[in-house]
């Protein structure tokens, strides 16, 4: 048995809104161990929803629907599945009574359209709203099949799931077992290599493993099928274990952890600090660092010197070597390091310098170059270049910047 998440409005369509709705539930639907294979958007209109509607109902047992349960004309999803199924729509008159008193509560007289709200097929049982004025539906049609309906309004839809449908498929046997994954995190190499060195992993049943990326960094995703949480921890623990041995020094966390904060734990472990010169980024790395609570502990501060005029004033950089190096160069980019980790006092000075675009590159210094500078204890010093291009785009440059900077005093703290 599977399910299929139904998602109804054309505003999705055009991009106006994130569908939002359907990553919460793909999530839901792991926790209680339902298989889900296919998501489907489609717009605000009666003979493309009944094409998606005879599809789903012919591969999966459960629909579900967000979406379309409005009082306007463009929300249709309750009449088309009423159609589709050959069910007239039938007026309850308990949820004319709670609307009628939602709206008496904010002072407002309830419209005569909002009546269709409480139109739903016969047979079927209404699924509250506690806080809006569209409830939602459950209803078997079929023997083998279970529909639910959610308004659109993410909030609504959460607490109707969470109220209303977990408890009814439980009751139906469902959440015996979960779906539990893990998102072990890598930096510095690509999807196609990992994918590569871990190939003899990824034909695995249970745990299954599959690689993903985005943002300059790769995924791995285990996932394993179990009766609990501990369960599927203790499936997916040696295969974790594995792939890590196998990444090395690529793999930097798991789950929620990011570069930053592995980089703090790491500097809170070693009792040192840390401060940040940033051009091309503009306080990206800092913002970074400081999202993390409690990295008052490690991190000091930074310079943001984006103008030549603070790097030579505020971090020390030798003008001579600006006008025959450039701003952005590996000579900068080291004396930028030194300049903030001598003045700021702290064990570590991470530089950023860079060309990030769309404008400002040339033949022999292209729109996403960047170095990195990195000065440590003593006279150690060193720079990284990077060329990341065009095709990321400004603002995906700077990330990859600010990360990749991190990614280097992650390995230096590791290897040391």
């Amino acid at each position: 048995m599977s399910a299929e998440i139904i998602c109804v409005g054309t505003e999705m369509l055009l991009g106006d809104i994130l569908n939002s709705n359907a990553q919460y539930l793909a999530q839901q639907l792991a926790q209680l161990g339902i298989p889900h294979y296919y998501q489907t958007v489609v717009g605000d209109n009666p003979e493309r929803l009944k094409q998606v509607i005879e599809i789903a109902a012919s591969r999966v047992q459960i629909l579900i629907f967000t979406g379309g349960l409005g009082p306007t004309p463009d929300d249709l999803t309750c009449e088309a599945i009423a159609n589709f199924f050959g069910a007239p729509l039938v007026e309850d008159p308990e949820v004319i009574e709670d609307i009628a008193q939602k709206f008496a509560q904010r002072g407002r007289e309830m419209s005569p359209s909002n009546r269709k709200q409480a139109l739903i097929p016969q047979g079927a049982k209404v699924l509250p709203n506690p806080t809006g004025t569209a409830p939602g539906i459950i209803w078997q049609p079929r023997p083998e099949l279970t529909i639910f309906t959610f308004p659109g309004v993410p909030s609504e839809m959460y607490r109707m799931w969470e109220e209303t449908a977990v408890p009814f498929l439980k009751s139906q046997g469902w959440g015996k077992e979960i779906i539990y994954s893990r998102s072990l995190r890598f930096w510095g190499i690509g999807e196609s290599v990992l994918a590569e060195k871990v190939s003899a992993y990824l034909n695995l049943l249970n745990p299954t493993v599959a690689p993903y990326a985005g943002k300059g960094e790769v995924r791995l995703r285990v996932s394993a099928k179990a009766t609990s949480a501990a369960a599927a921890e203790e499936l997916i623990a040696p295969i974790e274990k594995q792939l890590i041995d196998i990444a090395g020094l690529d793999y930097y966390g798991a789950d929620d952890e990011t570069l930053a904060s592995v980089v703090g734990k790491l500097l809170r472990a070693s009792g040192e600090t840390l401060s940040v010169a940033e051009s091309c980024t503009g306080g990206g790395l800092g913002q970074m660092l400081t999202e993390i609570s409690g990295s008052s502990d490690y991190f000091w501060g930074g310079v943001i010197s984006y103008d030549n005029s603070v790097k030579v004033k505020l971090l020390g950089v030798n003008p001579e070597d600006l006008d025959k190096f450039g701003a952005v160069s590996a000579t900068v980019a080291e004396q930028m390091a030194i300049g903030v980790k001598t003045r700021l006092g702290t064990t570590w000075g991470l530089s950023i310098t860079g060309i990030a675009g769309p404008t400002g590159g040339t033949d022999t210094k292209p729109v996403g170059l960047v170095y990195v500078g990195l000065a440590g204890p003593g006279d150690e010093v060193t720079s990284f270049e990077y060329r990341f291009g065009t095709i990321r785009g400004r603002s995906l440059t700077r990330h990859v910047s600010a990360n990749a900077a991190l990614d280097n005093l992650r390995r230096r703290l590791l290897t040391r």
